[in-house]
This record gives C-alpha cells, structure tokens and sequence, in this order.
C-alpha cells in the first residue's frame, strides 16, 4: 500500500510517499481501508516534536514512534479481527486514531473502539474532517467549561478546525456564542450560528467592558489574565490550542490562578472517546453541526498540506483525500 511515513523529526520535507506492507489487524481491530483523513495541529506537533514534550507523550524521545502521521481517518472496513464485535466487511466509518497514527495511508488497522459508523449522507471527506477537532471541542465546552444553556460564551479562533465546531457544538447546547475571528472570516462563521461576530483586527475583546461565563481559546494569543479579566465571577477560560506561550501558561499558571479565586483556568487536551464521537453524530444527523472544509489534497501532498495548516490560516479543516471511490 501507499503510505506517508516519516522516520525522524523536521519540517515536512522529512516525509516520504512510499509504498509499504499493507498492516494486518490484530483479534481487536478493524483493518480499513482509507478514502479520506485529515489534518490537525496534533500532527505537525508530532512532525516536528514541537513542543518538546511530545517525545514523551506520544512521540518518541529520539525518533518518531508513529511513522504514519493521520489521526481523523473515514473509510470501509475491509476485514475484523476475531473479537471484533461493533462492525463487519462493508461498514464505512470514521474515528480518531490520535496515539495510533496511520491515517495517511491506504489502510490502517484501527482498534475498534476508536471507531463508529459513518453517517450515511455524508461523505467520506466530510466524515475525515470530524473526529479529533469535533470532539475536542465537545470535551472543551462540556467537560472542561461546564457549559450551561443561557451562558454567554466566547470562542477565539473561531474559524480554525476546533473553533468552527466549537462555535455550533456551544449553539446547540443553548448558549449564546461570541465568536472571534478575522475579517475575511465573518460571513463564514456567521453561517455556523455565531450571535455575535468580533474581528480581532479591529477590536481586542479583553479590552472590552463584556463579560462571559465561557471562553474557549483555540487559537490566537493572549495573556492568561487578560483572559481572566473578562470571565464572569465564576468563569471558566478552557485553552484547547494556539500559541506555545499560551499552551504553557494555560498548563502551569492556570491551576495557581484557580486557586486563588472564583475563576477556573484550564487546559483540554482531547481524548479519543466512541460515545462523544457517537454524540457529534448525532449532532450531525440532526442537522445542527456539520463540518468546514478548506481544501483538499491528495495523499502524496501531504507535506504541502501541513505547510498549508502551519500558515495558521485555514478555514474549518484540511483533508487529504486518499481513495479512489470518494463516494458517499
């Protein structure tokens, strides 16, 4: 099979297009075949093991332990190992392989409880651009932030793969959303449901006289008490992405913060989860989330596709598609 695979850490150049042994699934896994993946920010860390704790998270410390970047994958199951109990030959599904790896690829062997079925009207691209950002957000908004319906709650870098879903996870859990973006973005965001729109180019919401109940940070940056500042007496503030001065302010003064007053300062860092991916398909069956693709690229351009991602620009997410027969 083909594959992209990567064998020490650098910048995207260090991947290589190669054709490799297709993987066979053990008693506890799905091998599927790929049609689609795509990118999170999660990879490029991985790529490059920036920051540096990747190498003891889920990297290697002087080598990569995943050689096959891809954590959202969408395909068909092509055969199960003997435990398998969930799927057959035939199913199409997607899931989130982070830990795993293997998505960019033309197979990969999936443990079946990172997996669920894809919803039937979508396409294997539009399920691809789902599991990680989705259910980070998902995790961000309920588990970390504790949203409640009515809260005011403001998502920066709304835009992003995170904050587009974030922006609808939060609307159809009945809060009302402020969402933080660039210009040329607000018409876009503004069709995900955001009530209120603020372009950071022109004005900087921590110096604003509003308050909120809920701020979910996926991109951008900003000093940890500037977001204090604008939080509600018992606000909570939930960093789930962006700068690397953010990631550690969030990460060591956030607990100290919380400490010593009524506002919570917090980090996510997602999980894969079966039954908060089987949630976001509900959501997105029902009609109240659906995905942003930017672009698409095919598999063997992967490395351009993460330079796109590094640019910090795109719109939704970046999918790579991998098999032929895309249908849905």
């Amino acid at each position: 099979m083909k594959a992209i695979i990567y064998e020490k850490y650098g910048s995207p150049d260090v991947l290589q297009f190669k054709e490799i042994e297709k993987p066979t699934p053990k008693d506890d896994d799905v091998l599927v075949k790929v049609y689609a993946a795509s990118l999170n920010a999660y990879d490029w860390h991985l790529l490059r093991a920036d920051p540096f704790l990747v190498r003891l998270m889920d990297g290697g410390f002087f080598r990569p332990k995943i050689k096959i970047l891809g954590a959202d994958i969408a395909g068909q199951v092509e055969t199960i190992g003997k435990n398998v109990a969930q799927f057959k030959p035939s199913d199409e599904v997607f899931g989130d392989m982070s830990g795993c790896g293997g998505g960019f690829a033309e197979y990969v062997c999936a443990p079946e409880n990172r997996l669920v079925l894809k919803p039937t009207k979508m396409t294997f691209e539009e399920a691809a651009a789902i599991p990680m950002a989705a259910v980070t957000a998902l995790q961000g908004l309920r588990d970390k932030g504790q949203i409640k319906p009515g809260q005011k709650v403001l998502i920066n870098g709304a835009s992003g793969g995170v904050g587009t879903f974030a922006v609808q996870i939060a609307k159809s859990l009945g809060a009302e959303v402020t969402a933080v973006c660039s210009a040329g973005k607000i018409e876009m965001v503004r069709s995900l449901g955001a009530d209120q729109i603020i372009d950071y180019t022109q004005e900087d919401f921590t110096k604003s006289e509003q308050r909120y109940d809920l701020i979910l940070a996926a991109n951008g940056y900003h000093p940890i008490l500037d977001y204090r500042r604008v939080l509600s007496p018992k606000g909570i503030y939930v960093m789930s992405g962006g700068s690397m001065a953010q990631m550690f302010q969030a990460l060591l003064l956030g607990p100290w913060i919380s400490m010593i007053g009524n506002k919570k300062m917090c980090a996510v860092s997602a999980k894969p989860n079966q039954k908060d991916l089987a949630f976001i398909k509900e959501l997105i069956e029902s009609g109240k989330i659906k995905p942003v693709i930017d672009k698409r690229y095919p598999l063997k351009e992967v490395a351009d596709a993460i330079r796109y991602l590094e640019e910090g620009h795109a719109r939704g997410k970046i999918v790579i598609t991998v098999g032929l027969n895309n249908k849905t």
